[in-house]
């Protein structure tokens, strides 16, 4: 018998469609018929609430990257409202793909609950925002994912304390993750996915993997390791503008990982007998009958 969970394999979209919703719903429809994958994600922002006055009308910090004259006009050029969300939920069930997004802020939380989305992820840079996932707890029934990049050990523990505290936990699934744009494999630590496990594998749902690093070893190695749910930032092109995109799966990536972690998990077994009936052909032909 696998005691492993079959893998959930979610494809971030995030900000990588460029703002434009033909190139979402094509990342949609890749993903779903091409990819094989679970669940497409992507990102919403209310970016006044979540940006001070200065950040908005700063410059960009990397302009080759940027779609606006500052980092607030970059980012609105990248959002869609909730009634295109919507629309890409749609489109997602017409093409047999979970839809979900990240949220970013309360206002964004709030909207995007609305959609009824079966989970919504809680970035790492915002998994101490109390009053965004307080209201979520108390408003909404779906999942909560919530990355743990640049989190310290002891914000861990407080995060799942309040969840506990709500009777949420049980719809909590906690990511590993390093935070950074690509990660190198030193600083993958995956081995973090041990330590969330023995400490919280009873009291959340699931502990998950969100990986920003390159190929796809590293994700076989961490659904291994016990994180059924990989996520991975997915892209048509890595070399678009963008600052996701050299972090992402191209297509035909993101289909690899999602074959090789459907053949791990049919390896991830016991032999149920000595000799099974594969090898038993051998044994009678090959097996040293002086033995």
């Amino acid at each position: 018998m696998n005691k492993y969970i079959k893998p959930f394999v979610i494809a971030e979209i995030g900000c990588n469609h460029k703002g434009d919703m033909e190139i979402a719903k094509e990342l949609i429809k890749i993903a779903a018929i091409f990819c094989n994958v679970d669940a497409v994600k992507f990102q919403k922002r209310n970016n006044k609430e979540l940006l001070t006055a200065e950040q908005y009308n700063a410059p960009h910090p990397n302009a080759s990257n940027s779609y606006g004259a500052t980092y607030g006009e970059h980012r609105e050029y990248l959002e869609f409202d909730v009634h295109q969300h919507a629309e890409l939920k749609k489109y997602c069930e017409e093409v047999g793909i979970i839809y979900s997004t990240s949220v970013w802020d309360s206002t964004s939380a709030k909207e995007m609950a609305s959609l009824n989305p079966q989970f919504l992820k809680i970035p790492s840079a915002c998994n101490n925002n109390f009053e965004m996932l307080g209201w979520l707890c108390d408003n909404y029934s779906g999942e909560i994912h919530i990355s743990t990049g640049m989190t310290t050990k002891d914000e861990t523990e407080t995060l799942v304390n309040y969840f506990i505290e709500k009777g949420r936990n049980k719809d909590l699934v906690l990511y590993n993750c390093t935070s950074g744009y690509p990660v190198p494999f030193e600083d993958v630590c995956l081995l973090d996915i041990n330590l969330l496990t023995q400490k919280y594998g009873d009291k959340v749902k699931h502990v998950g993997f969100s990986g920003h690093h390159l190929g796809i070893a590293v994700d076989i190695a961490a659904y291994t390791l016990g994180a059924p749910i990989i996520e991975r930032h997915y892209t048509i092109d890595r070399t678009w503008k963008g600052t996701d995109h050299a972090a992402s799966l191209e297509p035909m990536g993101l289909r690899k990982l999602a074959r090789d972690l459907h053949a791990v998990h049919n390896a991830l077994s016991f032999k149920s007998t000595d000799i099974l009936p594969i090898e038993q052909v051998q044994r009678d032909k090959l097996k040293n009958k002086k033995g």
